[in-house]
């Protein structure tokens, strides 16, 4: 049976992506997201120490879920999944992955751009597939997948800006995925306050999509 995305995705449009210099730095801004009424945080395998620092971060992110991305190999994912990780996420179809999630009834979120990788990672059992990287496609490929593909859910990721998200959202996609537009310099000594604004602004533009 298919996993299907978290009510904490679906409902608040927003999945946030972070990568950091390493993992020490990561509680005040998932604090900061979770109390902004980001649900749904990703916490990417390319910054050091996230599998030992996961447990810690969950208890610090209240009701928002934590899941793990940039997932390549089946034993990082297992290992995710022990760690706690509600969802994993892949830059491209990882078969093993894919498995190791389906076997623990956890939502994966594989990447894709093309029409044939996008079926790929339907039929691998995909909770919602990637768009990444959207940039280089735009929010109207959105539509022109929904023809061959109506019931494929998409999560569009990589380089989509804050106003850019309402054409993402109108276009049907479940959620947008959001790393720089959306974190901006948090993990270099900016503002918390600023990264807050960003976050509510997000959410606000994921709930004008879903009205136009």
């Amino acid at each position: 049976m298919r996993p299907i995305p978290s009510d904490a995705l679906t409902r608040t449009g927003v999945l946030a992506v972070l990568r950091a210099p390493d993992a020490s730095l990561y509680e005040p801004v998932v604090r900061t997201l979770a109390e902004s009424g980001v649900r749904c945080i990703e916490l990417t395998l390319t910054t050091p120490g996230t599998i030992a620092a996961l447990p810690r971060l969950i208890a610090a992110a209240g009701e928002a879920e934590i899941g793990v991305g940039t997932v390549r190999e089946e034993h990082e994912a297992r290992a995710a999944i022990d760690a706690g990780a509600r969802f994993l996420v892949s830059p491209g179809i990882m078969p093993g992955v894919a498995e190791a999630a389906s076997a623990r009834e956890v939502p994966v979120y594989p990447g894709a751009m093309t029409p044939t990788e996008v079926d790929a990672a339907w039929r691998l059992g995909a909770a919602a597939v990637k768009i990444f990287p959207a940039a280089t496609v735009g929010p109207d490929y959105i539509g022109q997948l929904r023809g061959p593909f109506p019931d494929v859910r998409t999560l569009p990721s990589g380089g989509i800006a804050l106003d850019e998200i309402p054409a993402w959202i109108a276009a049907g996609c479940i959620a947008v995925s959001l790393g720089g537009p959306l974190l901006g310099d948090a993990f270099a000594g900016g503002s918390l306050v600023a990264l807050r604004d960003r976050a509510e602004q997000a959410l606000a533009a994921v709930a004008h999509g879903r009205g136009a």
